[in-house]
């Protein structure tokens, strides 16, 4: 057997994988990391198509992964922004209660961020008028420490500062076979190349089951994905939102709402809904894969999912079909909206893991094994918590060379 090629074999060149690759490269120095991307370039995906937010952390369980991560990562994401010179800004934003029966739950909020350690003021309709004079609602509490950024300017870094430190990013090398040997690993890519290494790190994101179960490790999940749908704000009406306004979240589901986000750029992004895609890089309606499609249909979870949330869901498909019904919920916020100030945007999908009992999987969820590290859920917040979450797959993965 020829000599390894990496020590480390990263699958995933989005903002996960590389901020893995990178934070190896820190903590043990002349360790020989191979970051394997089938796109032609980073963050194509996940990473590439979402609204920019730095998240605060205000909604996560205290003590989990998401409430750490984010935490933290947001304070070190500024600070990554403003010392490499990437477009960034810290605008705090309003979560909103629209209907009195969403009031204990933004009171929950309250505690929830004081118990991660978040600053959080609570407001009444006039202090929401002063901060955002067209939004309106019967409270809401300010989280100062949220953000925008370009999160695909930060993977684009992290490639670049991972590659200056020694590690090798290659673009267009999807990984179709991986075996695994007592000695370490070998993958072989779609174009036949055949590259061995010690360790092999899953960061495949809407395809991280895939890749466990081509390392042969039953994930005990399955990724559905969820396709996210945004409108554009009309630039001509973009002054009606200063900054960022969210809806008060249902605990029961790990997504966030339709809500308005001004990004670095300062367009007013509106959404997103999350609909079940029909192929894992189902970006339009008429993306089918069948084959992808057939393993979540086949997927017992899937439809235990389907029974239990039908009534959430079949919300989300109307606001899909129909403008209006979009509209609406964000006029729920924006009362000055109008369906003609709606343009399309361009959708994003998420990569949802969920298990065999059809619980949607709200955390980070980690597995290992025998040279193996896999990322299997790497839900919002993975951008905002990208630096510390490459730090712990990278000790995980340095824990496997020993």
């Amino acid at each position: 057997m020829r000599a390894y090629d990496g020590d480390v074999l990263v699958v995933g060149g989005g903002i996960v994988g590389l901020s893995t690759a990178y934070a190896i490269t820190r903590a043990a120095p002349g360790t020989r990391v191979v970051v394997l991307e089938k796109e032609a370039g980073p963050a194509r995906h996940q990473t590439g198509r979402n609204s920019g937010v730095i998240h605060s952390g205000i909604y996560y369980r205290p003590g989990s992964f998401k409430a750490r991560f984010a935490v933290r990562g947001a304070a070190e994401m500024v600070k990554f922004c403003a010392e490499h010179d990437l477009p960034h800004a810290v605008t705090g934003k309003l979560i909103v209660a629209t209907e009195r029966a969403e009031l204990p739950r933004l009171h929950a909020l309250v505690q929830r961020g004081r118990e991660n350690g978040i600053p959080v003021r609570e407001l009444g309709p006039a202090q929401i008028a002063e901060r955002e004079p067209h939004v309106r609602g019967l409270g809401a509490i300010h989280v100062g420490t949220t953000g925008v950024c370009d999160f695909g300017a930060v993977a684009r870094t992290l490639a670049r500062l991972a590659e200056d430190a020694g590690a090798s990013v290659r673009y267009g090398a999807e990984v179709r076979v991986i075996s695994r040997r007592e000695s370490g690993v070998a993958v072989r890519t779609a174009a036949g190349e055949v590259l061995r290494g010690r360790v092999l790190v899953n960061c495949a994101g809407l395809y991280s089951d895939t890749v466990a179960r081509l390392a042969g490790d039953d994930p005990g999940m399955r990724i559905i994905p969820f396709r996210g749908e945004y409108f554009t704000l009309d630039p001509a009406r973009a002054e009606l939102v200063r900054g960022l306004v969210y809806p008060v979240p249902d605990p029961a589901f790990p997504f966030l709402g339709v809500h308005l986000t001004r990004g670095v750029d300062g367009s007013v992004h509106l959404g997103p809904n999350a609909v079940p895609a029909l192929a894992r890089e189902g970006y339009t309606r008429g993306a089918v894969r069948p084959g992808e499609l057939a393993g979540a249909v086949g997927w017992p979870g899937a439809w235990r999912m389907a029974g239990r949330h039908w009534r959430y869901g079949a919300g989300e498909i109307r606001r899909s079909l129909s403008k209006a019904a979009f509209t609406e919920a964000v006029r729920r916020l924006l009362p000055e909206v109008s369906a003609e100030d709606l343009i399309p945007a361009p959708a994003g999908v998420r990569a949802q893991a969920v298990l065999r009992d059809g619980t949607l999987v709200d955390d980070f969820l980690f597995a290992e094994s025998p040279r193996m590290v896999h990322v299997l859920n790497a839900p919002s917040p993975a951008a905002t918590a990208s630096l510390p979450i490459g730090r712990e797959v990278a000790r995980r993965a340095l824990a496997g060379l020993g």
